[in-house]
């Protein structure tokens, strides 16, 4: 899972870095847009068709009432929950601070100067499905908008098995302040928040991460609503010397690794001993992970 470098190694660990690339295939392009096409032709009955074509899951409706999120919130696991709260706060301290603020300078001669900082009306926040659940993504990108004066907060994630979401993304929208949830994912989720439907107003910004078809519609539908980035595979790179604590490195290094077998976790050292250390860490707590094979998989990347 981790390996001391020679020469040659680290030539072939280049080369592998050089490789990685945001660029997104053509045919994963030709399939968003079509996506896109069909849920601006169709609406709120391509997302249905959409959402059984990709994720097998027949969909009624798609907004949750809020007795809905409330009662699966309910379901999750209070230690959890007390773990959820604490990242809630701190993610909010962290905002409150960074808040900007609007301002006016009167100069000489009736000249005024000054800054209107003014919050977009709606937001749509993406948070991913299917190999795992994403509730910091919940919090990370509804906080903001909530601390920014965002009138309208329009959440879109990918169903369960029993047509809701998992209690944990339920607390998650609910400590947040999400009222407006819709059981939607992948491109059409992001045409549905970018060109609206029958049952779904566009949005003025869209957020979060996704896989390659998210990434390829948002790259779409930039110029009609605005987005945050084009995201590729998770990285992180740990650099340590010998007075850090291996339990940590690998707790750090696990954290991008579990998201997909293309992410890529790397660790940087000097001391032998530390490699080692860390190697029994990532087996240790690996093994309790319910995702172990994709963290096996993208950890042995190179």
């Amino acid at each position: 899972m981790l390996t001391e470098l020679n020469a040659g190694d680290l030539q072939a660990l280049k080369e592998w870095l050089k490789s990685r690339t945001q660029t997104i295939g053509a045919d994963i392009y030709g399939a968003a847009a079509g996506i896109i096409d069909q849920v601006r032709a169709q609406g709120d009955q391509a997302l249905k068709d959409l959402t059984k074509q990709f994720d097998k899951v027949d969909i009624d409706t798609l907004r949750l009432t809020e007795a809905q999120i409330d009662e699966l919130a309910a379901q999750a696991d209070p230690a959890f929950v007390k773990a959820l709260k604490g990242a809630r706060d701190n993610i909010l301290e962290f905002h409150e601070a960074q808040k900007q603020n609007s301002f006016l300078l009167n100069r000489p001669n009736g000249v005024y100067l000054g800054q209107r900082v003014i919050p977009l009306d709606a937001v749509g926040i993406y948070v991913p499905g299917g190999r795992a659940q994403y509730p910091s993504s919940v919090l990370m990108n509804a906080i903001p908008a909530k601390v920014a004066g965002v009138k309208r907060i329009v959440m879109m994630t990918p169903p369960a098995a029993n047509g809701l979401v998992e209690p944990n993304i339920a607390c998650a929208a609910r400590l947040a302040g999400i009222t407006e949830l819709y059981v939607t994912g992948g491109a059409q989720a992001i045409a549905a928040m970018a060109y609206g439907t029958e049952s779904i107003a566009p949005v003025d910004k869209i957020v979060g991460p996704g896989n390659a078809f998210v990434a390829a519609a948002k790259k779409l539908v930039y110029g009609t609503v605005d987005i945050d980035m084009i995201a590729g595979p998770s990285e992180i790179l740990v650099i340590a010397d010998s007075g850090a604590d291996p339990a940590f490195v690998a707790a750090d290094l696990l954290s991008q690794a579990e998201h997909d077998p293309l992410a890529s976790a790397m660790f940087v050292t000097t001391d032998a001993g530390l490699i080692r250390k860390v190697k029994e860490e990532l087996q240790k707590q690996s093994a309790v992970l319910p995702k172990k094979d994709i963290v096996e998989a993208s950890l042995a990347n190179y």
